[in-house]
């Protein structure tokens, strides 16, 4: 029995000393290839996870997209899965990653895939499958009509790369834009520029802010005015802090945010705060609610959410009677410089999970092209103010038809959808991605929690000053423990994970030795009584 013991000991501990050696460098050895031909012969079971918010016309372009691939591929049928947001759809990779089940296609961010990737072999890389001759974009032997690499939008595109390596095709793409109450920007005795400075929006917005003696806001007459709100505060650090040309994060994953110039930014923040001219989203609601409701200027959220904003919109969340008509128009968010504009670029993305079938891996991939066709693309674009990711679909009659009908109607037609698409395909050379890594996407949330901490300080009448920012930086780099970011590479655990193993291994180690010792001595005295018997 002792003997069992210690042989178990050394074989749990030679197991461990192999998962941990074999954790490194795993998903470059194991690196999938592509097979020479595609198995018809076979059926396939496809899971597909996509996220969508009730949006039903949105189902139906992936419903269209899942039938019309089934008639071209009858061997492989794709079970969809649908999510109400993209967290929902990374938390359920995560646990499938553990226990060897995670979807063949989702939808999903490339900070999320980040993650993904940290576990050995996960994901699929695309480059091989982007150039073959047969099954890669434009390929001989795909039957649908696929877009060329020449043919995807070169910016687009390179989001999708984390450490030189392909691991996600971009899917739809969008930017933020600011959404403006012309008609009131007009009666405080200003124009509205093409490109609006963060000065402009400041000072306009603290004369928005202006009360009568009955304290009724001078502007709408209402009890309420929030002059200017930010649906997103991360990506307005962000965005801020790149128009700056200030330190973010690097590709490696070094956290730079907490510097000089975003105190300075949180400090603008506090000052317009106190004036009551800037929210956000997480404190006051949607934006679009209350510029549609005449108590907002300025409104900066995403162009995918274009068809919220205005007296028109399709869509809304208020009730008819509390709707205000104005002029709305659309521009990019406020620049630093306005004749070098600079803007995120954002969108959902597809990944192709890596399976021990090479066959299964191709079916996936030949789906998540399909994607990429002109009849997904198009059709989803028409359903919000996102631009489709291939130049061969924005080129496309059928989509360059849809924006020269700009304004036709309130709902296919919405100008300030179609004006938001625009913006960002006249932009797309302005646009910009931050670093992707494992933890990118807490350093994200981090950002905007700046923003927010400082404009709640204000509000609760708390003093914010280099004391304050100074503890505020320690408090959130704990919170989001940016300070245990571990600097891994494609394939690798993090630094935490690697530890525990290590820590696991010793302890076997010792357990080993102690059993051993046990076992000698044990072995020393039963000798020594048989030789004095």
């Amino acid at each position: 029995m002792k003997k069992i013991k210690l042989y178990l000991a050394f074989a749990l501990l030679l197991s461990l000393c192999l998962c941990l050696s074999g954790c490194h460098g795993s998903q470059e050895s194991n690196a999938f290839t592509v097979p020479a031909a595609f198995d018809t012969g076979r059926t396939y079971e496809i899971t597909f996870w996509a996220k969508n918010d009730t949006n039903r016309s949105q189902t139906a372009v992936y419903e269209k997209a899942i039938e019309s691939f089934q008639a071209l591929y009858p061997s492989i049928h794709v079970n969809m899965r649908l999510y109400t947001d993209y967290g929902r759809i990374y938390n359920d990779v995560i646990t499938n990653i553990n226990t060897g089940t995670t979807p063949n296609v989702c939808i999903t961010y490339p900070d999320h895939i980040a993650t993904y990737l940290t576990g050995s072999n996960v994901i699929a890389p695309l480059d091989e499958l982007f150039t073959d001759a047969k099954y890669g974009l434009g390929g001989s032997d795909v039957r649908f009509d696929s877009p060329a690499l020449a043919e995807m939008v070169p910016q687009f595109l390179a989001e999708c790369k984390i450490g030189g390596q392909t691991v996600a095709i971009p899917f739809m793409r969008s930017t933020e834009a600011l959404y403006i109450n012309k008609t009131f920007v007009e009666k405080l005795g200003y124009t509205v520029p093409n490109v609006l400075t963060w000065d402009f929006v400041w000072e306009v917005s603290d004369a928005a802010a202006q009360k009568d003696e009955d304290g009724n806001y001078l502007l709408n007459g209402q009890k309420t005015m929030i002059p200017f709100i930010y649906k997103s505060t991360d990506n307005m650090m962000i965005q801020m802090l790149k128009q700056k040309n200030a330190p973010y994060s690097t590709d490696a994953g070094d956290i730079l945010i907490f510097n000089d110039t975003t105190k300075e930014l949180l400090y603008t923040v506090r000052d317009h705060v106190k004036t009551g001219a800037f929210s956000t989203f997480k404190i006051s609601s949607y934006p679009g609610n209350f510029l549609n409701a005449g108590q907002c200027v300025f409104a900066a959220d995403s162009t995918a959410g274009a068809t919220w904003m205005g007296p028109h919109a399709p869509n809304m969340d208020i009730a008819a009677d509390q709707v205000v008509d104005f002029e709305i128009v659309v521009r990019p968010i406020p620049q630093f410089d306005p004749e070098h504009p600079v803007m995120i670029s954002q969108g959902p993305s597809v990944c192709v999970f890596n399976k021990e079938d090479p066959q299964e891996v191709l079916a996936a991939w030949l789906f998540a092209q399909y994607l990429l066709s002109d009849q997904v693309q198009v059709g989803y674009a028409l359903t919000e103010g996102y631009v489709p990711v291939t130049l061969k679909a924005q080129r496309t009659a059928e989509y360059q038809d849809y924006l020269s009908r700009k304004g036709e109607d309130n709902e296919k037609y919405y100008s300030v959808k179609l004006d938001a698409a625009e913006l960002l395909m006249a932009n797309t050379a302005n646009t910009f991605v931050t670093p992707v890594f494992n933890g990118s996407a807490s350093l994200r949330d981090a950002a905007g929690q700046l923003i927010e901490e400082v404009a709640k300080s204000v509000r609760r009448k708390k003093t914010v000053d280099d004391a304050s920012i100074e503890t505020l930086y320690g408090q959130i780099n704990s919170l989001y423990h940016l300070d245990q970011i571990e600097k891994t590479t494609l394939g690798e655990l993090p630094g935490t994970a690697v530890a525990l193993l290590v820590t696991l291994a010793a302890a076997w180690v010792l357990i080993g030795l102690y059993w051993l010792r046990k076992t000698l001595k044990q072995r020393r005295e039963r000798q020594k009584k048989e030789n004095n018997g």
